[in-house]
């Protein structure tokens, strides 16, 4: 295996010129989605953040303009006559429960990123309620089908933490996929499986997208060597498509800590 130093966020997730990016898992989403997008809009680049499920409202600082609206055509005009006045914009469909917005349909995503120029379009496409470690439910994750990477998030206090829907989501789903009874602890083993199994967390990702798994929030105790020993076994799986694995803390500096290659 080949490590690297740390770098910004859209050199180490391998960024090309125009991405459109899908976002799953748990641990840090929709921190990874506005950070990204700050990042390369100080850069000058135009970039839309939108989600195919739910996501907090996003405050001044973390996008330049938030537009919601039902209406797929007034989205697509805002979209025409705004992207570059603004250079990041926001998208959803509705607000909802307190500080939540619906997103936008994955067809949308795939319409907007067809008919305009934009150099990111960053998509959380999973929904996770808060915990760190999740496995898809049926309809999960919403990947729309032009993406071009796919990012999986988990969070590394996940591990040892017991199978149950107070620290985990979809418990049972991450039971039968990972093979940890109920009420037992998640091990990085278990993580791993999450990241390599095809109902894991990369479930329905074109097969022409390249795959990042992201493991965040290794500022806890012994958080970077959870994370690398999770790494280790996603990378010696081998045939889970998966291109490099970084270790992370979102909610930090550096955002990056480690990027571990095959």
């Amino acid at each position: 295996m080949l490590i690297s130093n740390k770098g910004s966020l859209s050199e180490t997730l391998g960024l090309r010129a125009r991405e459109m990016i899908s976002l799953t898992g748990a641990g840090g989403k929709t921190t990874l989605m506005f950070r990204l997008a700050r990042e390369l809009f100080l850069e000058g680049k135009k970039v839309i953040t939108t989600t195919t499920t739910k996501i907090l409202e996003p405050d001044e600082g973390e996008t330049s303009h938030l537009f919601v609206s039902g209406d797929e055509g007034k989205i697509r005009d805002f979209v025409d006559c705004y992207l570059n006045e603004y250079g990041h914009i926001t998208l959803a469909k509705e607000r909802i429960e307190t500080g939540k917005l619906r997103g936008i349909s994955p067809e949308l995503a795939d319409s907007l990123w067809n008919l305009y120029d934009m150099d990111a379009l960053i998509i959380e496409a999973d929904g996770a309620a808060g915990r760190p470690v999740k496995a898809p439910r049926e309809g999960e994750p919403v990947i729309p089908s032009g993406t071009t990477l796919v990012v999986a998030l988990l969070g590394v206090d996940g591990v040892e933490k017991e199978l149950n829907e107070k620290y985990v989501f979809q418990a049972e789903r991450i039971s039968k996929i990972t093979g940890i009874s109920p009420g037992r602890k998640m091990t990085e083993e278990g993580m791993a499986l999450l990241m390599t199994h095809p109902e894991g967390l990369f479930k329905g990702a074109p097969a022409s997208a390249r795959r990042v798994a992201f493991l965040n929030k290794v500022d806890i105790p012994d958080g970077l060597n959870r994370a690398i020993g999770i790494a280790r076994i996603i990378l010696e799986k081998g045939d889970s498509g998966i291109e490099r694995v970084i270790s992370g803390q979102l909610k930090s500096e550096p955002p990056v800590v480690e990027v571990i290659f095959p």
